[in-house]
């Protein structure tokens, strides 16, 4: 990282196994995000933005002890384990050697309280990653053998090409990892970042369901004709916004690696929508396949102020690098920007996300 043209590090937990490092790397790191035009930091270190979150990829690995007549305050046994994951997986599991196999789960309670205390410890951190996927299956278990043979580097918890197994988590259960999160995100005011895969209908209306009752109101144009001195109320709607104190929505989300199509970009940035929708892009997901042309009408349809670029790399080093300069170039591109110009606009877009702070164009 010290190495790096990337001056600012967005970084997201994903599972148990990752939240205390990604602590651990913020609290190693000044965190002291530059707000200036060019959106560089003027000393040596790289800035770190954590963001703590638990992936839909690994939802079914909680237990809702939330819910009504759920277990609470204790691990489960090993017949509620197998009651979980049956409940959770779809299809339901015929073996109970694969539910075996699983780890136990982990209480949604406790997860939600540890990630509070970090949230508190970093007042400019994130929830996130979180959301929704439709396409994921989990992996079999680890053999002896391939525990004796992994990578040691990579943080445990992940596929390692691990083959996959049939189950999928079911999208009732991660509605609730989710909504769970969404909550949280509200009660402190914090931006989230969003993952949706072959399920971008039902983000949205996930998404409807934190705000709903706390919309926006919006004149029609009938009303805009009868008083024309109330269509600019945009001092208004800032002042707004900054009052803190919680809400049953986040403040601000990024649908990260947007891969919808066009026509849900008019939803999300409707003016009734309370919360400030972000589009992230990366060339690993969104430049690499066929739905490439997609993205680039996709890019075209959103507001200037609206769009983030990102890397989607686990990993930092010379590659991100080159993939954050390729995304950044690409939108500059579609957008019909400058170079400089796209660079100062992203980086405005940014800090808008994460802090909340809009920038005066120079």
């Amino acid at each position: 990282m010290p190495t790096m043209n990337t001056a600012s590090f967005t970084i997201m937990a994903t599972r148990a196994e990752d939240q205390e490092l990604v602590n651990q790397v913020a609290n190693e790191s000044k965190i002291n995000a530059s707000k200036n035009e060019e959106g560089t930091s003027a000393s040596a270190h790289r800035d770190v933005i954590p963001s703590f979150g638990w992936h839909p990829w690994f939802s079914h690995l909680l237990y809702d002890d939330l819910a009504p007549n759920a277990i609470s305050g204790r691990p489960l046994s090993s017949d509620e384990k197998t009651s979980h994951y049956k409940q959770a997986l779809t299809p339901e599991p015929e073996h109970d050697t694969f539910i075996a196999e699983l780890q136990d789960p982990l209480l949604l309670s406790d997860f939600l309280n540890e990630t509070r205390a970090r949230l508190a410890k970093h007042p400019n951190a994130l929830v996130g990653e979180i959301g929704l996927d439709k396409a994921f299956r989990i992996p079999v278990a680890w053999l002896p053998k391939d525990h004796e043979q992994r990578d040691q580097s990579l943080t445990p918890g992940g596929r390692e090409g691990r083959r996959l197994s049939p189950y999928r988590v079911s999208m009732n259960h991660q509605k609730k990892i989710l909504l769970a999160q969404l909550k949280l995100a509200g009660e402190m005011q914090r931006p989230v970042s969003i993952h949706g895969v072959q399920a971008h209908g039902v983000v949205y209306e996930t998404l409807v369901q934190t705000w709903k009752g706390h919309e926006r109101p919006v004149m029609s144009k009938k009303e805009q004709k009868r008083h024309p001195e109330r269509l600019h109320p945009d001092d208004e709607d800032e002042s707004s916004r900054a009052v803190s104190g919680p809400k049953p929505y986040p403040p601000r989300i990024c649908l990260h690696s947007y891969s919808g199509p066009p026509d849900p970009v008019k939803q999300y940035i409707h003016p009734s929508v309370p919360a400030e929708i972000f589009f992230s892009f990366s060339i690993l997901v969104n430049f690499t396949s066929p739905a490439a042309s997609k993205t680039a009408e996709v890019i075209r349809s959103i507001p200037d102020d609206r769009i983030l670029v990102e890397s989607d790399l686990h990993t930092a080093g010379k590659d991100m690098d080159e993939y954050m300069e390729a995304v950044v170039r690409k939108i500059c591109e579609l957008k019909q920007w400058s170079l400089t110009d796209g660079v100062k606009q992203l980086g405005r877009n940014w800090r808008h996300f994460v802090f909340g702070v809009t920038d005066t164009p120079s």
